[in-house]
Order: C-alpha cells, then structure tokens, then sequence
C-alpha cells in the first residue's frame, strides 16, 4: 500500500509537469488509454470474457460513478497547475471525512457524535488552510476543494454498487467508461508531444497500471479500514516530489492544517474500524 502511494505520487508529479505543457484533456485522455487497457486485461485474466466481467444490472449507475472519477482527475490536474500538488493534496486529504459524512445518507450507516466531532475537526483544518478573509479569495482554491468533493461521492458510490456488483465489475467500468469519455473530448486536443516528454507519458501510464495493481493486491490481503491510514503517505510523498522538482514550500498554515486534517481522518478510520469490529 506504501508503494502505491508512492507511485500515485510519482503519477501527480508526472502529470503536472505534462499538463503544465501539453492540454489537460489529452494527458488524462492518454492516461486512460492505458487504464483501460490494463482493465480489459484483468476482466479476460479473472472471467474469462470481457461480457462476464461487464455484466451488471445497473449500467446507469456504474457509468454515473465512473464519470465521477474521470471528471475528479481532471479537475486534479487542474488544481496542480493553479494550486500547486502540495496545497491540493493538502485540501485533498479532507476525502476520509467527506466519505464519512456522506455514509450516513448515502448508504445508511450510522456516524455517531464522536465521529460527527472529527469531522467537524477536520474542517476546522482544512479553514486553516484556506484562511478566509484573511486574503482576497483565489477562486483556483476551489479546484482541490471540487476534486475532493468529487472523489469522496465516487467512493461512496463505489460502496454503494458493491452490494451488488462484484470488485471486477466496477474497475472494468471505471476503466471503459473513463476512456471512452475523454477520448470524446481529448481527441479533439491532440497536440504533438517532444520524445523527452513522450517518455513522460509512457512513464504516467505505467504508474497508473502499476499502481492500480498493487492497490488490487493490498485490498486482496488486507482489510480496506487496516490500509487507509497508509494512504496518508500520498501527502508525504507529493510534498517531497512538489519541494524537489517544483520548488513549492510548506506555508505554516498549510502544514498545520493538514495535521489537523490527517489527525481526525485517522481517529475517523479508527473509530469505523472498531465498530466494525464490534
């Protein structure tokens, strides 16, 4: 899982500097291209036909969900751009405790008064970040804010069509439609590429499968609450490749935001797990 977020990270880095020069809609659109590709694989390795692994009695609803996730990437290569990976990912790590605001009227669960405090907590974290009205409002500061928002109601729709369909079946709708989407709109972007940022691209494709596929293997022999503090290591290792590469610094504010954040992610993952186990 560890690995995965590095990768992830290596991806977020790759991307900005891609989109930072050729058109967004293309990146993603190439992206996909990949993913999908490495999705078809899968659902031929696991059902043995793409018809079994594509096979769902909610087509409507998984392609809903998969735009969710098509339209919340784009949205975060945008923001890297405007905002830059550190504070994105920052605003970004507020996602746990959307996901666990949205659980109750979304799917049914329960959130009790202590985890209703964390969240509440953490979005005190994320206005440290954000310091309203202590500066004119960057309208750009909505992009991460977007991106979380969107990513938080396609996990949550993710949860909600596991009841009845299988793992398998989603991925493969989440890679076909994704494709299918931003080939319609990032075909008409097509801008010719440099070898050096070719390789780039070759490079954000296979962190994508690559990824993606330890992601599968982690979830195979873990428990889904057991790996999601690990997921924090995404914020660790995009600051480190942001500093690096792209010359971005910490604002103080920033970094005392995102503890806050994290801080009640994790006491949030914590509490679900123990009432799961219960």
């Amino acid at each position: 899982m560890i690995t995965a977020t590095l990768i992830f990270a290596v991806q977020d880095g790759v991307s900005r500097h891609l989109a930072s020069e050729y058109s967004v809609w293309m990146v993603v659109m190439v992206r996909y291209w990949f993913f999908a590709a490495f999705v078809l694989f899968i659902a031929k390795l696991h059902h043995g036909s793409i018809r079994k692994a594509a096979h769902t009695t909610q087509p409507l609803f998984q392609i809903f969900r998969s735009l969710l996730l098509v339209i919340e990437i784009c949205v975060a290569v945008f923001s890297f751009i405007y905002v830059g990976l550190i504070q994105t990912m920052a605003i970004f790590s507020v996602n746990p405790l959307i996901v666990a605001a949205l659980s109750g009227p979304v799917l049914g669960e329960r959130v009790g008064l202590r985890r209703w405090i964390a969240i509440c907590i953490g979005f005190i974290g994320i206005l440290i970040i954000l310091q309203p009205g202590t500066q004119a409002i960057d309208i750009t500061l909505a992009l991460p804010i977007g991106s979380a928002i969107l990513f938080a109601l396609y996990s949550v729709f993710t949860r909600l069509g596991a009841r009845k369909d299988d793992a398998q079946t989603s991925f493969f709708w989440t890679g076909v439609v994704g494709a299918i989407f931003m080939t319609c709109i990032g075909i008409f972007h097509w801008e010719p590429m440099s070898l050096v940022d070719s390789g780039w691209m070759l490079c954000l494709c296979i962190t994508g499968v690559l990824g993606h596929f330890l992601l599968i293997k982690a979830y195979a022999v873990a428990e889904a609450s057991g790996l999601q503090p690990f997921t924090y290591f995404h914020l660790v290792f995009v600051s480190a490749i942001a500093m690096t590469l792209f010359g971005e610094t910490i604002p103080i504010t920033t970094a005392i935001g995102a503890a806050i954040v994290i801080a009640a992610g994790l006491y949030t993952i914590w509490r679900e797990r123990r009432l799961a186990t219960r």
